[in-house]
C-alpha cells in the first residue's frame, strides 16, 4: 500500500468531542472504516472507492481529499 500525503491535512471533529487528523488516503480509509458515524451515504461510498484508487495510483491524492471532504459534510462532521 502506497503512503501518500495530502497537501493539507484535515482535522475531523466527531460528536463525542474526539478529533482525528487525516493526512492522506490511508488515514481517510482508516477513519471511514473505524471512526465513521452511522450516517453513510453515496459520498461515503465514493470516498472509500477513490481513496483506494489513490493508494493504487489510479487517482490523485487530492482527488481523494476532495471526495473525503464531501463525505464529512454528508455525515455532518466538522472538518477543517
Amino acid at each position: 500500500m502506497r503512503q501518500m500525503k495530502w497537501n493539507e491535512p484535515i482535522e475531523i471533529g466527531f460528536v463525542q468531542g474526539n478529533t482525528f487528523t487525516v493526512s492522506g488516503p490511508s488515514d481517510a480509509l482508516n477513519c471511514l472504516a473505524n471512526l465513521w458515524p452511522e450516517l453513510r451515504g453515496p459520498h461515503y461510498v465514493a470516498a472509500r472507492s477513490i481513496c483506494r484508487a489513490a493508494i493504487d495510483g489510479r487517482k490523485s491524492a487530492e482527488e481523494a481529499r476532495a471526495v473525503f471532504i464531501s463525505a464529512t459534510r454528508e455525515a455532518r462532521l466538522k472538518a477543517h
